[in-house]
């Protein structure tokens, strides 16, 4: 198995890019939205997932709030597929296309330089946001603005509806 890139090539792209964000490292994990918030002691919407699905057979990045699910359906409407052409990637997978393991996942800075990126809409609620940084135990603070910027994605609306017109965590 390929070794995962860490929080030092996410730091290399920071450098070129932006340079002024800066990776800050926990001694406990940031693996999971809930622990992420835990840890920086910020809400759990803050928190910008990134979660790399297999859109009929296609590698697609959805940077999420971590308050929120991905609605597959949304998902497969939007590129004209069956529910079932989608599926969330593999660990394998996310490692070979993105170049991180699952839980460290950038928003940006992935092996797959043309990787289709989308930005849930739910993140632009917060001014600022935390991504991780490459590695289970590393976040970074990004302006919302900036961050769909940085990850060259496109603003659209992923989010599981629960029927009541909101989004459900």
């Amino acid at each position: 198995m390929t070794q995962p890139w860490t929080s030092d090539h996410v730091k290399r792209v920071l450098d070129e890019l932006a340079s002024d964000i800066q990776i800050t490292h926990f001694s406990e994990s940031t693996a999971t939205s809930q622990l992420a918030a835990e840890q920086i002691g910020c809400e759990l919407g803050q928190i910008a997932k990134s979660i790399l699905f297999m859109v009929d057979g296609q590698p697609v990045l959805v940077i999420a709030s971590g308050d929120q699910r991905i609605d597959d359906r949304k998902l497969a409407a939007r590129f004209d597929v069956s529910r079932k052409r989608v599926r969330t990637a593999t660990a394998d997978e996310c490692l070979a296309i993105t170049g991180y393991l699952p839980g460290g996942v950038p928003p940006f800075g992935h092996k797959t330089p043309d990787l289709t990126r989308f930005v849930d809409q739910s993140l632009g609620r917060y001014a600022l946001v935390y991504a991780a940084a490459g590695s289970s135990t590393s976040i970074m603070p990004v302006a919302y603005e900036r961050l769909v910027h940085l990850a060259g994605g496109q603003v659209a609306d992923f989010a599981k509806d629960n029927g009541t017109g909101d989004a459900q965590a």
